[in-house]
């Protein structure tokens, strides 16, 4: 059944390959961005998924965002948060803004999104909220506390939200992607990847973004209906929960 979905984040990496695959799989999406107008225009040049600009991390920005949407495409079906930042530094010298900015976007944003769909989702007795976390969400990462702290507590709302929207037709899960191949990821050092990230990769590559892509379009069809509260790793075997 074709349904409308908003991937947040989705006009590059992870979040274009997941947009696409929704569009794939038959749905109205949705793609919304915070900064790149250039890539974000050629990504819907390309795609012919329409774009829209905001920032998750302000709630009245995503409720502006949210009306457009729908206005445009219908009430939101599918949500995927997968928007995201890093500001990354070794604790003793990580600043309060670096803290904030991180948790307000990763967090605070996911918040934001899913606040504003899930009374419609309850209403119509559907929904899917899939947020994507990450392997550093689940097991840590040096130099990364606040995304660490931002990914793991993503987790726990995707756990406690899943109980409140069950009974209302909602499923409520979460992907913990591990390294994937993604432009950020293909700028390290390729001397770096050989000897250091991929050799703690026991399948013995990256992830390809179109895996998670295949992944959330399960998570968002009919067909896993009877998942919720779950959290897909997607990490090659780097990371066992």
């Amino acid at each position: 059944m074709s349904r409308v979905a908003l991937v947040t984040g989705g006009t590059r990496g992870i979040g274009a390959a997941i947009s696409i695959a929704l569009k794939e799989a038959g749905h109205k999406v949705a793609a919304n961005y915070a900064g790149n107008d250039e890539k974000a225009k050629a990504f819907e040049s390309e795609t012919g998924i329409p774009v829209f600009k905001w920032d998750v991390s302000n709630y009245a920005s995503c409720a502006d965002g949210v009306a457009a949407v729908e206005a445009a495409l219908g009430p939101v079906d599918i949500l995927v948060n997968n928007a995201g930042i890093t500001r990354d530094a070794m604790f003793h010298k990580m600043t309060p803004d670096q803290w904030l900015e991180v948790i307000n976007t990763n967090l605070n944003g996911v918040f934001n999104m899913t606040h504003l769909v899930w009374t419609g989702m309850r209403d119509r007795n559907f929904g899917r909220v899939i947020t994507i976390s990450s392997i550093n969400g689940q097991k840590g990462q040096m130099g990364q506390v606040n995304y660490s702290a931002s990914k793991a507590g993503d987790l726990g709302l995707t756990k406690a939200l899943a109980q409140e929207g069950a009974a209302k037709g909602i499923t409520v899960n979460a992907v913990c992607p591990g390294y994937i191949a993604t432009e950020m990821v293909k700028a390290i050092p390729e001397k770096v990847l050989n000897e250091r990230i991929i050799p703690q990769i026991p399948v013995g590559r990256l992830g390809e973004p179109e895996e998670i892509g295949r992944i959330v379009t399960f998570l968002a069809s009919d067909d896993a209906g009877f998942i919720t509260g779950s959290t897909i790793s997607a990490n090659g075997g780097q990371f066992f929960v």
